[in-house]
């Protein structure tokens, strides 16, 4: 893409709530910013987080990391009209002060900040929406937020063409469709392949891991060999244990929490499983299949399809069908030479997201700022 004048490094600046979870935006950030700083761009993450906060993923010591020092635990927003306008206030301080060529925001909420606290300054915010819209509630005032400022974004980026879809033109001056990326850690280890059926996610109940546990269920008899290691941490970890040992499957379904470490999961998986009722993209998924994991998904909105073909690379269910969930995972267990059949194509197939392809997208966002400021 075109550089800026000599003397002149392009600037950017990330925004999203925080680096210190394990989630698929954070990990995405990263990534992007490590690329761009690896050229020599002055990139800076901007997180409404607590100074200190370390960060999950890795993130290259080039990198500018400006913490506000508020918590993004979402009770704090509605405190106050006081505590909404502190956001605002503290992140058009920042924006001022890096005088960025191009604003990135992640998420809803975050999104809506961004474009409040850039409006007047003429800095091109770029909205990124990592989940599915129609399923996500924000309630009545963030909608009607979002409804008002995404036509004052410079741009919108979805990771799915459906997810594009769902906001209309008005909304999406500009927009680029941009899939996560398939990036292993270097760390990993070799994978043991035990017989462990492994899922990822936020306890929540987007993930559908209510679903996943009925599915085990079904036909954790006939599979006295294979356990359930459910990765992860988030408010539905009581109820899902108390799920589980309704279900009779204590001592066989495991919820370990988060992993010490990106991936860890991976190394001990012998089949993944998404059981998610919806999704914005599930790089979870891309993850193991970039593994060499055999997959079962369910195809639910957003991501699965674009990344599995289903017999092919991976196995596709009904979204939301528990009983053909059971019977994919069924399959899947009993025979071995299926198992290395999808999980040998599942890792061909992740070759189409790979870093080069999905920071040629960003790059093309990035240009479009370059462009319009030189107006």
């Amino acid at each position: 893409m075109e550089e800026q004048p000599a003397g002149r490094r392009v600037r950017v600046a990330i925004v999203l709530p925080g680096l210190g979870v394990a989630g698929g935006s954070e990990r995405a950030a990263s990534l992007i910013a490590n690329s761009w700083a690896e050229r020599g761009w002055h990139v800076t993450i901007i997180t409404l987080e607590r100074t200190g906060t370390p960060a999950y993923h890795a993130i290259a010591p080039n990198v500018e990391i400006a913490r506000l020092g508020l918590p993004p635990d979402r009770t704090v927003w509605f405190r106050a009209a006081s505590s909404f306008a502190d956001r605002v206030r503290l992140l058009r301080r920042e924006f001022l002060r890096l005088s960025p060529d191009v604003v990135i925001s992640f998420l809803t909420r975050t999104n809506v900040l961004s474009v409040l606290a850039a409006l007047g300054t003429n800095i091109p915010v770029v909205v990124s929406e990592r989940n599915n819209a129609e399923m996500q509630a924000f309630g009545p005032v963030w909608t009607v937020l979002r409804r008002y400022l995404y036509p004052r974004a410079f741009g919108l980026v979805t990771m799915t063409k459906g997810a594009m879809e769902q906001f209309p033109s008005e909304q999406r001056a500009r927009s680029w469709v941009i899939p996560n990326e398939a990036n292993l850690p270097t760390s990993l280890r070799k994978k043991s392949g035990q017989k462990i059926l492994a899922a990822v996610g936020r306890l929540v109940p987007q993930k559908g891991f209510d679903l996943l546990l009925e599915a085990f269920a079904g036909i954790s008899g006939s599979h006295p060999d294979w356990s359930l290691v459910i990765w992860g941490d988030g408010p539905e970890r009581a109820r899902l244990e108390a799920k589980r040992d309704e279900l009779g499957l204590h001592g066989r379904v495991h919820l370990p929490g988060v992993t010490e470490r990106p991936g860890l999961w991976i190394e001990s998986a012998g089949v993944f499983v998404l059981s998610s009722r919806y999704e914005g993209w599930g790089i979870v998924l891309l993850e193991a299949m970039a593994a060499g994991l055999p997959v079962v998904s369910f195809d639910c909105r957003f991501g699965p399809r674009e990344m599995i073909t289903d017999e092919e690379d991976g196995l596709l269910v009904a979204n939301g069908d528990i009983n053909a969930l059971s019977v994919a995972l069924s399959r899947l267990l009993d025979d071995g030479s299926l198992r290395r059949r999808l999980g040998g194509a599942a890792a061909i197939s992740a070759r189409r997201f790979t870093h080069p392809r999905v920071m040629a997208g960003w790059d093309q966002v990035v240009q479009s700022a370059l462009e319009y400021n030189k107006q």
